[in-house]
């Protein structure tokens, strides 16, 4: 079946990924890191997904500043002008609306899935039939679509949507109404999550046609909207750089999540099962990497363990380690810091990145 041209893919690649310290640092970032040891990073894998997907040439990647030199370099197929640099972090929303601004010069008939550029998809063939069916919805219906995950245990790290139940919506029985978004519960709510048996895992994939979007900006966010408007004329030319620099000097913090979804009453969510996993810090990682006969998930090949059993083990290639007497802990050196962490703990690890900053100085993080 030959790729739709009016679809388009936003990958998300500005993140620090500071829960994935000591791996994950400022200057190389988790997406851009070979995190699975498959011989390809985050980005790649991502990139090389979203083409069975759009055209290569309707790929755009979002990314901060300091990380264009390993976009280009890490996703050779992609031209320069296919990469949007932030100045400054100002979270998904205003991220979004650059993009939308930069397709609409190419298509105003776009339709567009958004999506992070580091997370983990086990199951490629079934993510495509699922994105591709949402991008029909999504050009057919003013509607705006996320994937939600059904939840195998009660995460405190994700966020969870909340669907009314008994609605089949035309040819996706998968896709619901969504009731409520709730970010990042503490447990006990997490646990009644589950036992309500209507929560889904928000996976911060999101389909819609670039007019849908942009109505939506204009409503909740015309702020952020009407600054990015004025670089008409502008984007794709030399006077870019400079514009998109003092636009992010102004433009507001703010999540696609919290200025739009939250609030929007056409918002739609299709329940899936591909085998996701966002990554989110090395915890994430243990489940999907297979485990030695004690549990333990280890990466390095000199790695000897006693007496340890549920660990997470990721060493350097060459490195002798002998790890003794440790249950459920994360254990990780990379260059010159080494991190011993319960993994229960792991949610503390970015308290553990700016205490370093502070007290030691950016140079290990």
């Amino acid at each position: 079946m030959p790729i739709n041209k009016n679809y388009f893919c936003v990958i998300m690649a500005g993140g620090v990924g500071a829960r994935f310290w000591p791996m994950s640092t400022t200057n190389r970032p988790k997406q851009f890191i070979d995190i699975m040891g498959v011989g390809k990073t985050l980005i790649q894998m991502t990139f090389d997904r979203m083409t069975r997907i759009c055209p290569p040439e309707n790929i755009y990647i979002v990314t901060n500043e300091l990380y264009r030199k390993q976009v280009l370099e890490q996703l050779p197929a992609i031209s320069p002008s296919q990469i949007l640099t932030e100045p400054a972090r100002r979270n998904t929303a205003p991220c979004i609306a650059y993009a939308n601004h930069v397709i609409r010069q190419r298509d105003p008939n776009a339709v567009i899935v958004v999506a992070p550029s580091d997370h983990i998809i086990l199951k490629e063939e079934v993510f495509t039939r699922n994105v591709l069916d949402a991008l029909k919805v999504a050009g057919e219906n003013p509607w705006l679509l996320t994937l939600g995950i059904v939840p195998s245990r009660p995460d405190t790290g994700y966020g969870y949507i909340q669907y009314l139940d008994g609605q089949v919506l035309g040819s996706v029985p998968e896709l619901k109404k969504v009731k409520t978004f709730t970010e990042k519960p503490s447990l006990d709510i997490a646990i009644s999550f589950l036992e309500s048996g209507d929560f889904l895992w928000n996976a911060g994939i999101f389909i819609w046609s670039l007019n849908t979007i942009t109505t939506a900006f204009e409503y909740f966010l015309p702020e952020v909207e009407d600054l990015f408007r004025e670089g008409a004329g502008k984007y794709g030319t030399p006077l870019e750089t400079e514009f998109i620099r003092q636009t992010y000097a102004v433009c507001r913090n703010i999540s696609i999540d919290y200025g739009v979804m939250e609030k929007a009453d056409n918002v739609y969510v299709m329940s899936v099962d591909f085998g996701w996993s966002d990554l989110g810090a090395w915890g994430s990682l243990y489940e999907i990497r297979p485990k030695d006969k004690n549990a333990n998930s280890i990466i390095g090949n000199n790695v000897l363990t006693y007496n340890t059993s549920n660990c997470v083990i990721h060493m350097p290639k060459d490195k002798l380690v002998v790890i003794q007497g440790l249950d459920d802990y994360i254990v990780v050196e990379e260059d010159n810091s080494l991190l011993i962490c319960r993994k229960q703990d792991e949610q503390q690890i970015r308290q553990f990145v700016n205490d370093i900053k502070v007290e030691k100085g950016e140079q290990f993080i």
